[in-house]
Protein backbone atom coordinates (compact mmCIF):
# COMPACT_ATOMS: atom_id res chain seq x y z
CA UNK A 1 0.00 0.00 0.00
CA UNK A 2 1.08 3.49 -1.24
CA UNK A 3 1.52 5.56 2.17
CA UNK A 4 3.78 8.63 1.03
CA UNK A 5 5.68 10.24 -1.64
CA UNK A 6 9.42 11.78 -1.93
CA UNK A 7 10.10 14.45 -3.84
CA UNK A 8 13.94 14.89 -4.37
CA UNK A 9 15.12 18.42 -5.92
CA UNK A 10 18.50 19.27 -7.52
CA UNK A 11 19.34 22.58 -7.41
CA UNK A 12 21.70 23.47 -10.36
CA UNK A 13 23.42 26.72 -10.47
CA UNK A 14 26.42 28.46 -11.35
CA UNK A 15 27.39 32.46 -11.46
CA UNK A 16 27.93 33.71 -14.60
CA UNK A 17 31.66 33.85 -15.52
CA UNK A 18 33.07 34.38 -19.23
CA UNK A 19 35.66 36.35 -19.96
CA UNK A 20 36.21 37.11 -23.85
CA UNK A 21 39.19 39.15 -23.60
CA UNK A 22 41.03 36.42 -21.88
CA UNK A 23 42.30 33.36 -23.68
CA UNK A 24 41.87 31.68 -20.39
CA UNK A 25 40.72 32.12 -17.37
CA UNK A 26 40.78 29.74 -14.17
CA UNK A 27 37.38 30.74 -12.93
CA UNK A 28 35.48 29.21 -15.96
CA UNK A 29 36.62 26.10 -14.84
CA UNK A 30 33.83 25.54 -12.34
CA UNK A 31 31.98 25.58 -15.41
CA UNK A 32 33.69 22.93 -17.22
CA UNK A 33 34.45 20.48 -13.98
CA UNK A 34 30.60 21.09 -13.28
CA UNK A 35 29.61 19.73 -16.78
CA UNK A 36 32.48 16.75 -17.09
CA UNK A 37 31.27 15.75 -13.52
CA UNK A 38 28.18 16.44 -12.80
CA UNK A 39 25.49 17.46 -15.59
CA UNK A 40 26.42 14.74 -18.18
CA UNK A 41 26.91 12.01 -15.57
CA UNK A 42 23.27 13.53 -14.50
CA UNK A 43 21.99 13.25 -18.17
CA UNK A 44 23.49 9.48 -18.83
CA UNK A 45 21.59 8.47 -15.61
CA UNK A 46 18.57 9.97 -16.34
CA UNK A 47 18.51 8.64 -20.18
CA UNK A 48 19.51 5.25 -19.64
CA UNK A 49 16.72 5.05 -16.94
CA UNK A 50 14.08 6.20 -19.65
CA UNK A 51 16.18 3.55 -22.06
CA UNK A 52 15.40 1.05 -19.42
CA UNK A 53 11.68 2.13 -18.81
CA UNK A 54 12.52 2.89 -14.78
CA UNK A 55 9.76 5.18 -13.75
CA UNK A 56 11.73 8.05 -12.16
CA UNK A 57 11.04 11.32 -10.86
CA UNK A 58 13.14 14.02 -10.18
CA UNK A 59 12.78 18.16 -9.85
CA UNK A 60 15.68 20.44 -10.84
CA UNK A 61 16.42 23.48 -10.83
CA UNK A 62 18.55 25.19 -13.99
CA UNK A 63 19.44 28.49 -13.02
CA UNK A 64 19.28 31.46 -15.42
CA UNK A 65 23.10 32.07 -15.25
CA UNK A 66 23.84 28.63 -15.78
CA UNK A 67 21.24 28.52 -18.84
CA UNK A 68 23.09 31.38 -20.10
CA UNK A 69 26.88 29.68 -20.41
CA UNK A 70 25.47 26.49 -21.44
CA UNK A 71 24.20 28.44 -24.02
CA UNK A 72 27.09 30.02 -25.24
CA UNK A 73 28.70 29.70 -28.06
CA UNK A 74 32.15 30.55 -26.52
CA UNK A 75 31.76 29.08 -23.72
CA UNK A 76 30.79 25.42 -25.46
CA UNK A 77 34.04 26.27 -27.72
CA UNK A 78 36.17 26.69 -24.64
CA UNK A 79 34.78 24.04 -23.38
CA UNK A 80 35.28 21.32 -26.13
CA UNK A 81 38.96 22.64 -26.12
CA UNK A 82 39.34 22.07 -22.45
CA UNK A 83 38.05 18.60 -22.65
CA UNK A 84 40.01 17.31 -25.34
CA UNK A 85 43.04 18.24 -23.58
CA UNK A 86 41.78 16.00 -20.69
CA UNK A 87 41.42 13.35 -22.80
CA UNK A 88 45.07 13.88 -24.12
CA UNK A 89 46.07 13.83 -20.45
CA UNK A 90 44.10 10.60 -19.97
CA UNK A 91 46.30 8.83 -22.88
CA UNK A 92 49.53 10.13 -21.28
CA UNK A 93 48.01 8.63 -17.38
CA UNK A 94 46.94 5.00 -19.07
CA UNK A 95 50.56 4.83 -20.97
CA UNK A 96 52.31 6.19 -17.13
CA UNK A 97 50.50 4.15 -15.10
CA UNK A 98 51.35 0.69 -17.31
CA UNK A 99 53.51 -0.95 -14.50
CA UNK A 100 50.70 0.35 -11.76
CA UNK A 101 47.85 -2.08 -12.44
CA UNK A 102 45.66 0.04 -9.46
CA UNK A 103 45.85 2.69 -11.19
CA UNK A 104 45.80 1.73 -14.93
CA UNK A 105 42.42 0.66 -14.39
CA UNK A 106 41.00 3.88 -13.61
CA UNK A 107 43.12 5.41 -15.68
CA UNK A 108 40.97 3.86 -18.49
CA UNK A 109 37.91 4.77 -16.70
CA UNK A 110 39.06 8.30 -16.74
CA UNK A 111 40.17 8.15 -20.48
CA UNK A 112 36.68 6.63 -21.43
CA UNK A 113 34.51 8.92 -19.37
CA UNK A 114 35.54 11.84 -21.02
CA UNK A 115 35.28 10.09 -24.50
CA UNK A 116 31.65 9.71 -23.89
CA UNK A 117 31.54 13.07 -22.59
CA UNK A 118 32.64 14.76 -25.73
CA UNK A 119 30.20 12.45 -27.91
CA UNK A 120 27.42 13.47 -25.56
CA UNK A 121 28.65 17.04 -25.84
CA UNK A 122 28.59 16.87 -29.47
CA UNK A 123 25.18 14.81 -29.99
CA UNK A 124 23.22 17.83 -28.34
CA UNK A 125 24.97 20.18 -30.53
CA UNK A 126 27.23 21.74 -27.68
CA UNK A 127 23.80 22.61 -26.19
CA UNK A 128 23.27 20.47 -22.76
CA UNK A 129 19.82 22.15 -22.19
CA UNK A 130 18.27 20.36 -24.75
CA UNK A 131 19.24 16.86 -23.14
CA UNK A 132 17.53 18.13 -20.29
CA UNK A 133 14.54 19.07 -22.20
CA UNK A 134 14.22 15.76 -23.68
CA UNK A 135 13.73 14.27 -20.27
CA UNK A 136 11.26 17.13 -18.99
CA UNK A 137 9.27 16.38 -22.23
CA UNK A 138 9.62 12.51 -21.63
CA UNK A 139 7.60 12.92 -18.14
CA UNK A 140 10.48 11.94 -16.03
CA UNK A 141 12.11 15.21 -15.10
CA UNK A 142 10.48 19.13 -13.67
CA UNK A 143 12.88 21.59 -14.75
CA UNK A 144 12.05 24.63 -12.51
CA UNK A 145 13.59 28.23 -12.35
CA UNK A 146 15.27 30.70 -10.16
CA UNK A 147 15.72 33.77 -10.03
CA UNK A 148 17.78 35.65 -13.05
CA UNK A 149 21.06 35.77 -11.16
CA UNK A 150 20.58 34.32 -8.20
CA UNK A 151 19.89 37.56 -6.20
CA UNK A 152 19.22 37.01 -2.75
CA UNK A 153 15.35 37.81 -1.89
CA UNK A 154 15.86 38.25 1.52
CA UNK A 155 18.72 41.71 1.45
CA UNK A 156 16.72 43.03 -1.57
CA UNK A 157 13.16 43.53 0.33
CA UNK A 158 13.68 47.42 0.13
CA UNK A 159 13.46 47.58 -3.42
CA UNK A 160 10.92 44.97 -4.51
CA UNK A 161 11.61 46.08 -8.31
CA UNK A 162 14.42 44.19 -8.20
CA UNK A 163 13.42 41.04 -6.81
CA UNK A 164 10.27 41.01 -9.42
CA UNK A 165 13.04 41.90 -12.14
CA UNK A 166 15.13 38.79 -10.65
CA UNK A 167 12.06 36.97 -11.54
CA UNK A 168 10.15 38.16 -14.49
CA UNK A 169 13.71 38.31 -16.63
CA UNK A 170 14.19 34.24 -15.17
CA UNK A 171 10.09 33.33 -16.45
CA UNK A 172 10.71 34.88 -19.65
CA UNK A 173 14.49 33.01 -20.39
CA UNK A 174 12.57 29.52 -19.26
CA UNK A 175 9.90 29.95 -22.00
CA UNK A 176 12.06 30.95 -24.46
CA UNK A 177 14.61 27.52 -23.55
CA UNK A 178 12.11 24.78 -22.87
CA UNK A 179 8.63 25.72 -25.13
CA UNK A 180 6.43 26.06 -21.54
CA UNK A 181 5.93 28.12 -18.54
CA UNK A 182 7.53 27.13 -15.56
CA UNK A 183 5.76 25.83 -12.79
CA UNK A 184 7.82 26.79 -9.71
CA UNK A 185 11.34 28.08 -8.48
CA UNK A 186 14.04 27.65 -6.50
CA UNK A 187 14.45 30.51 -4.19
CA UNK A 188 18.32 31.67 -4.51
CA UNK A 189 19.82 30.27 -1.25
CA UNK A 190 16.70 29.32 -0.08
CA UNK A 191 15.96 32.72 0.91
CA UNK A 192 12.20 33.68 1.34
CA UNK A 193 10.96 37.36 2.68
CA UNK A 194 7.15 37.29 3.43
CA UNK A 195 5.47 39.14 0.45
CA UNK A 196 7.81 37.90 -2.03
CA UNK A 197 5.29 35.36 -3.31
CA UNK A 198 3.04 38.09 -4.61
CA UNK A 199 5.69 38.65 -7.03
CA UNK A 200 5.95 35.24 -7.65
CA UNK A 201 2.08 35.06 -8.20
CA UNK A 202 2.09 37.69 -10.92
CA UNK A 203 4.52 35.42 -13.41
CA UNK A 204 2.52 32.32 -13.06
CA UNK A 205 4.67 30.17 -10.64
CA UNK A 206 2.94 27.93 -8.49
CA UNK A 207 5.08 27.03 -5.61
CA UNK A 208 9.18 27.30 -3.94
CA UNK A 209 10.95 25.84 -1.66
CA UNK A 210 12.39 26.45 1.87
CA UNK A 211 14.42 25.47 4.57
CA UNK A 212 12.74 23.73 7.39
CA UNK A 213 12.41 26.31 9.26
CA UNK A 214 10.28 28.68 7.12
CA UNK A 215 7.75 26.07 6.91
CA UNK A 216 7.68 25.49 10.92
CA UNK A 217 8.35 28.89 11.98
CA UNK A 218 5.34 30.26 9.94
CA UNK A 219 2.28 31.95 11.14
CA UNK A 220 0.22 29.76 12.06
CA UNK A 221 1.90 26.89 13.18
CA UNK A 222 1.99 24.34 10.40
CA UNK A 223 -0.26 20.99 11.54
CA UNK A 224 1.78 18.58 9.23
CA UNK A 225 5.09 20.12 9.89
CA UNK A 226 7.19 20.04 6.29
CA UNK A 227 5.08 16.31 5.70
CA UNK A 228 3.20 18.73 3.62
CA UNK A 229 3.10 21.97 1.35
CA UNK A 230 1.46 24.95 2.71
CA UNK A 231 -0.27 27.98 0.59
CA UNK A 232 0.70 31.33 1.24
CA UNK A 233 -1.94 32.90 2.67
CA UNK A 234 -2.23 36.43 0.38
CA UNK A 235 -1.57 34.39 -2.81
CA UNK A 236 -2.13 30.41 -2.43
CA UNK A 237 1.32 30.27 -3.71
CA UNK A 238 2.70 26.26 -2.41
CA UNK A 239 5.47 26.60 -0.31
CA UNK A 240 7.41 22.78 0.19
CA UNK A 241 9.61 22.59 2.99
CA UNK A 242 13.05 21.12 3.47
CA UNK A 243 13.26 17.32 5.50
CA UNK A 244 16.20 17.60 7.70
CA UNK A 245 16.48 14.34 8.28
CA UNK A 246 16.91 12.72 4.75
CA UNK A 247 18.67 15.63 3.27
CA UNK A 248 21.36 15.44 6.47
CA UNK A 249 21.54 11.16 5.19
CA UNK A 250 23.39 12.60 2.26
CA UNK A 251 25.02 16.26 1.74
CA UNK A 252 27.14 15.85 5.29
CA UNK A 253 30.87 14.79 4.83
CA UNK A 254 31.08 13.49 8.32
CA UNK A 255 28.11 11.61 8.95
CA UNK A 256 26.70 10.89 4.96
CA UNK A 257 27.02 8.84 3.05
CA UNK A 258 30.39 11.06 0.99
CA UNK A 259 32.65 10.63 3.69
CA UNK A 260 32.11 6.78 3.37
CA UNK A 261 35.70 5.65 3.19
CA UNK A 262 35.33 3.36 0.03
CA UNK A 263 34.31 6.65 -1.66
CA UNK A 264 36.89 8.47 -4.16
CA UNK A 265 38.78 11.24 -2.15
CA UNK A 266 38.34 14.67 -3.92
CA UNK A 267 41.35 16.18 -2.57
CA UNK A 268 43.92 13.82 -3.73
CA UNK A 269 44.34 14.83 -7.86
CA UNK A 270 47.05 14.47 -10.34
CA UNK A 271 46.66 18.16 -10.92
CA UNK A 272 48.82 18.79 -7.87
CA UNK A 273 50.54 15.02 -7.23
CA UNK A 274 52.31 14.96 -9.92
CA UNK A 275 55.38 16.19 -11.19
CA UNK A 276 55.33 20.16 -11.90
CA UNK A 277 56.72 19.48 -15.85
CA UNK A 278 54.84 16.33 -16.87
CA UNK A 279 51.70 18.30 -15.83
CA UNK A 280 52.15 21.85 -16.46
CA UNK A 281 50.64 21.32 -19.84
CA UNK A 282 47.45 20.59 -18.38
CA UNK A 283 47.09 22.85 -15.95
CA UNK A 284 46.49 27.15 -15.92
CA UNK A 285 48.86 28.78 -18.22
CA UNK A 286 50.04 30.96 -15.32
CA UNK A 287 51.42 27.96 -13.73
CA UNK A 288 48.73 27.75 -10.71
CA UNK A 289 47.99 24.10 -10.21
CA UNK A 290 43.98 22.81 -10.69
CA UNK A 291 41.97 20.12 -10.17
CA UNK A 292 42.47 17.56 -13.40
CA UNK A 293 39.01 15.42 -12.49
CA UNK A 294 41.76 12.14 -12.31
CA UNK A 295 41.74 10.67 -9.12
CA UNK A 296 43.57 7.54 -8.10
CA UNK A 297 42.84 7.62 -4.06
CA UNK A 298 39.93 6.81 -2.00
CA UNK A 299 38.97 8.39 1.87
CA UNK A 300 40.37 5.65 3.34
CA UNK A 301 39.59 7.47 6.77
CA UNK A 302 43.52 8.00 7.48
CA UNK A 303 46.47 10.29 6.20
CA UNK A 304 47.83 6.95 4.25
CA UNK A 305 45.09 7.05 1.30
CA UNK A 306 44.63 3.66 -0.64
CA UNK A 307 43.74 3.24 -4.08
CA UNK A 308 40.48 3.48 -5.06
CA UNK A 309 38.67 0.81 -5.75
CA UNK A 310 35.73 1.42 -8.27
CA UNK A 311 33.54 -1.76 -7.71
CA UNK A 312 33.78 -1.60 -4.27
CA UNK A 313 32.67 2.03 -4.70
CA UNK A 314 29.87 1.22 -6.77
CA UNK A 315 28.85 -1.82 -4.38
CA UNK A 316 28.79 0.57 -1.72
CA UNK A 317 26.73 3.21 -3.40
CA UNK A 318 23.98 0.19 -4.07
CA UNK A 319 24.09 -0.36 -0.55
CA UNK A 320 23.66 3.10 0.31
CA UNK A 321 20.78 3.75 -1.68
CA UNK A 322 18.96 0.76 -0.04
CA UNK A 323 19.63 2.32 3.18
CA UNK A 324 18.31 5.42 2.22
CA UNK A 325 15.23 4.04 0.75
CA UNK A 326 14.65 1.29 3.68
CA UNK A 327 14.85 4.80 6.16
CA UNK A 328 12.44 6.63 3.70
CA UNK A 329 10.30 3.55 4.21
CA UNK A 330 10.14 3.49 7.91
CA UNK A 331 10.02 7.19 8.02
CA UNK A 332 6.57 7.77 5.62
CA UNK A 333 5.24 4.71 7.53
CA UNK A 334 5.48 6.60 10.87
CA UNK A 335 4.85 9.51 9.16
CA UNK A 336 1.30 8.19 7.47
CA UNK A 337 -0.15 6.13 10.76
CA UNK A 338 0.77 9.72 12.95
CA UNK A 339 -0.85 12.37 10.30
CA UNK A 340 -3.38 9.93 8.77
CA UNK A 341 -3.07 11.63 5.53
CA UNK A 342 -0.08 10.53 3.05
CA UNK A 343 3.69 12.98 3.71
CA UNK A 344 5.50 14.61 1.30
CA UNK A 345 9.46 14.21 2.28
CA UNK A 346 11.05 17.18 0.67
CA UNK A 347 14.91 16.41 -0.37
CA UNK A 348 16.79 18.94 -1.70
CA UNK A 349 20.55 19.16 -2.27
CA UNK A 350 23.14 21.11 -4.93
CA UNK A 351 23.39 19.48 -8.12
CA UNK A 352 27.14 19.71 -8.08
CA UNK A 353 27.02 17.74 -4.54
CA UNK A 354 26.61 14.70 -7.04
CA UNK A 355 29.29 13.85 -9.16
CA UNK A 356 31.59 16.55 -8.50
CA UNK A 357 32.11 16.43 -4.94
CA UNK A 358 30.71 13.06 -4.42
CA UNK A 359 32.39 11.17 -7.22
CA UNK A 360 29.66 8.71 -6.61
CA UNK A 361 26.61 10.09 -6.43
CA UNK A 362 25.20 10.12 -9.87
CA UNK A 363 25.60 6.25 -8.98
CA UNK A 364 23.91 6.42 -6.29
CA UNK A 365 21.06 8.34 -7.37
CA UNK A 366 20.99 5.27 -10.36
CA UNK A 367 20.84 2.87 -7.50
CA UNK A 368 18.11 4.70 -6.47
CA UNK A 369 15.28 5.48 -8.67
CA UNK A 370 15.76 1.65 -9.87
CA UNK A 371 15.03 0.28 -5.89
CA UNK A 372 12.03 2.67 -5.58
CA UNK A 373 10.93 1.65 -8.69
CA UNK A 374 11.08 -2.10 -8.08
CA UNK A 375 11.65 -2.91 -4.06
CA UNK A 376 8.96 -1.46 -2.69
CA UNK A 377 5.57 -0.19 -2.73
CA UNK A 378 5.68 1.95 -0.36
CA UNK A 379 6.35 5.51 -1.08
CA UNK A 380 5.81 6.87 -4.69
CA UNK A 381 8.56 9.91 -6.19
CA UNK A 382 6.66 12.18 -7.39
CA UNK A 383 7.24 16.14 -8.28
CA UNK A 384 5.60 18.99 -6.50
CA UNK A 385 3.31 19.71 -9.81
CA UNK A 386 1.80 16.40 -9.55
CA UNK A 387 1.42 16.49 -5.85
CA UNK A 388 -0.10 19.75 -6.03
CA UNK A 389 -2.31 17.96 -8.73
CA UNK A 390 -3.30 14.94 -6.50
CA UNK A 391 -3.41 17.00 -2.82
CA UNK A 392 -4.97 20.41 -3.54
CA UNK A 393 -6.12 20.65 -0.02
CA UNK A 394 -3.51 22.05 1.91
CA UNK A 395 -3.13 24.60 5.20
CA UNK A 396 -2.86 28.33 4.17
CA UNK A 397 -0.37 29.99 6.39
CA UNK A 398 2.24 32.94 6.23
CA UNK A 399 5.98 31.50 5.94
CA UNK A 400 8.88 32.71 7.78
CA UNK A 401 11.52 34.75 6.44
CA UNK A 402 14.34 32.31 5.82
CA UNK A 403 17.22 30.81 4.32
CA UNK A 404 19.38 27.69 4.28
CA UNK A 405 22.89 27.95 4.90
CA UNK A 406 24.60 28.66 8.30
CA UNK A 407 21.92 29.38 11.29
CA UNK A 408 19.28 29.89 8.48
CA UNK A 409 18.88 33.57 8.93
CA UNK A 410 21.03 35.11 6.19
CA UNK A 411 24.22 35.67 7.89
CA UNK A 412 26.30 33.47 5.19
CA UNK A 413 24.89 36.90 2.81
CA UNK A 414 25.35 39.63 5.46
CA UNK A 415 28.58 39.61 7.89
CA UNK A 416 31.61 41.35 8.08
CA UNK A 417 33.54 40.53 5.05
CA UNK A 418 30.76 41.35 2.67
CA UNK A 419 28.24 43.19 4.49
CA UNK A 420 29.55 46.58 2.39
CA UNK A 421 27.43 45.12 -0.76
CA UNK A 422 24.18 45.98 0.24
CA UNK A 423 24.03 49.64 0.12
CA UNK A 424 25.59 49.75 -2.98
CA UNK A 425 23.30 47.09 -4.43
CA UNK A 426 20.69 49.47 -3.05
CA UNK A 427 21.18 52.32 -4.15
CA UNK A 428 21.55 51.23 -7.64
CA UNK A 429 18.28 49.25 -7.42
CA UNK A 430 16.82 52.82 -6.84
CA UNK A 431 18.80 54.48 -9.93
CA UNK A 432 17.40 51.29 -12.32
CA UNK A 433 13.86 52.14 -11.39
CA UNK A 434 14.75 55.27 -11.99
CA UNK A 435 15.77 55.12 -15.37
CA UNK A 436 12.63 52.73 -16.11
CA UNK A 437 10.53 54.76 -15.29
CA UNK A 438 12.07 58.07 -16.81
CA UNK A 439 12.46 56.43 -20.72
CA UNK A 440 8.99 54.25 -20.60
CA UNK A 441 9.69 53.54 -24.96
CA UNK A 442 13.14 53.93 -25.18
CA UNK A 443 14.81 53.14 -28.55
CA UNK A 444 18.19 52.38 -30.69
CA UNK A 445 21.31 53.05 -28.32
CA UNK A 446 19.02 54.13 -25.43
CA UNK A 447 17.58 51.27 -25.47
CA UNK A 448 20.87 49.29 -25.43
CA UNK A 449 21.96 51.25 -22.75
CA UNK A 450 19.33 50.59 -20.23
CA UNK A 451 19.02 47.05 -21.07
CA UNK A 452 22.75 46.50 -20.37
CA UNK A 453 22.24 48.96 -16.82
CA UNK A 454 19.63 46.26 -16.13
CA UNK A 455 22.25 43.43 -17.29
CA UNK A 456 24.51 45.02 -14.68
CA UNK A 457 22.67 45.47 -11.78
CA UNK A 458 21.65 41.89 -12.00
CA UNK A 459 24.96 40.28 -12.39
CA UNK A 460 26.18 42.46 -9.58
CA UNK A 461 22.98 41.38 -7.38
CA UNK A 462 24.24 37.79 -7.48
CA UNK A 463 24.56 36.17 -3.89
CA UNK A 464 27.52 34.05 -5.05
CA UNK A 465 29.95 37.07 -4.68
CA UNK A 466 28.62 37.58 -0.98
CA UNK A 467 28.85 33.85 -0.26
CA UNK A 468 32.50 33.81 -1.58
CA UNK A 469 33.66 36.50 0.50
CA UNK A 470 32.38 34.68 3.46
CA UNK A 471 34.00 31.53 2.90
CA UNK A 472 37.29 33.36 2.28
CA UNK A 473 38.29 31.67 -1.18
CA UNK A 474 38.53 33.63 -4.67
CA UNK A 475 37.59 36.51 -2.64
CA UNK A 476 39.82 39.18 -4.86
CA UNK A 477 37.57 37.51 -7.74
CA UNK A 478 34.14 37.88 -5.53
CA UNK A 479 35.27 41.89 -4.98
CA UNK A 480 36.12 42.57 -8.90
CA UNK A 481 32.87 41.30 -9.78
CA UNK A 482 30.44 43.01 -7.61
CA UNK A 483 32.32 46.46 -8.48
CA UNK A 484 32.99 46.11 -11.94
CA UNK A 485 29.52 45.42 -12.64
CA UNK A 486 28.04 48.55 -10.03
CA UNK A 487 30.93 50.68 -11.64
CA UNK A 488 29.66 49.96 -15.29
CA UNK A 489 25.96 50.20 -14.13
CA UNK A 490 26.86 53.70 -12.51
CA UNK A 491 28.57 54.92 -15.83
CA UNK A 492 25.50 53.98 -17.27
CA UNK A 493 23.15 55.71 -15.58
CA UNK A 494 25.26 58.73 -15.58
CA UNK A 495 25.69 58.56 -19.49
CA UNK A 496 22.18 58.24 -19.91
CA UNK A 497 21.16 61.04 -17.39
CA UNK A 498 23.82 63.25 -19.33
CA UNK A 499 22.40 61.94 -22.48
CA UNK A 500 26.44 61.21 -23.62
CA UNK A 501 26.58 57.03 -23.72
CA UNK A 502 30.14 56.01 -25.64
CA UNK A 503 28.92 53.35 -28.43
CA UNK A 504 32.78 51.83 -28.35
CA UNK A 505 33.17 51.39 -24.64
CA UNK A 506 29.04 49.92 -24.27
CA UNK A 507 29.90 47.51 -27.36
CA UNK A 508 32.70 46.22 -25.22
CA UNK A 509 30.67 45.63 -22.19
CA UNK A 510 27.98 44.00 -24.37
CA UNK A 511 30.16 41.79 -25.52
CA UNK A 512 31.32 40.66 -22.24
CA UNK A 513 28.23 40.66 -20.01
CA UNK A 514 26.46 39.14 -22.80
CA UNK A 515 23.57 37.30 -20.80
CA UNK A 516 19.60 37.81 -21.22
CA UNK A 517 19.73 38.76 -25.18
CA UNK A 518 16.25 39.95 -25.23
CA UNK A 519 16.31 41.70 -21.91
CA UNK A 520 13.75 44.61 -21.41
CA UNK A 521 15.20 46.98 -19.02
CA UNK A 522 11.60 48.05 -18.27
CA UNK A 523 10.75 45.08 -16.35
CA UNK A 524 12.69 46.73 -13.30
CA UNK A 525 9.34 48.55 -12.32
Amino acid sequence: MQKGYFCLVLHSHLPFVRHPEYEDFLEEDWLYEAITETYIPLIWVYEKLLEDKVDFRVTMSLSPTLISMLTDGLLQARYLKHLNKLIELAHKEVERTRWQPEFQSLAITYLNNFCRARETFERFKRNLTLAFKNIQDAGKLEIITCAATHGYFPLMEVCPESIRAQTKVAVNQYERVFGRKPQGIWLPECGYVPGSDEILKEVGLRYFFTDSHGVLHGTPRPKYGVFAPVYCKKTGIACFGRDLESSKQVWSSVEGYPGDHDYREFYRDIGFDLDYEYIKPYIHPDGVRINTGIKYYRITGSENKQPYNFEAAREKAASHAGNFMFNRERQIEYLFDFMKRKPIIVSPYDAELFGHWWYEGPMWLDFLFRKFAFDQNIIKMITPSEYLFENPRNQAITPSLSSWGWKGYSEIWLQGPNDWIYRHLHEASFKMTELAKSFPSADGLLRRALNQALRELLLAQSSDWAFILSTGTHTSYAIKRTKDHLLRFLRLYEDVKANSIDIQWLADVESKDNLFPDLDYRLHQ
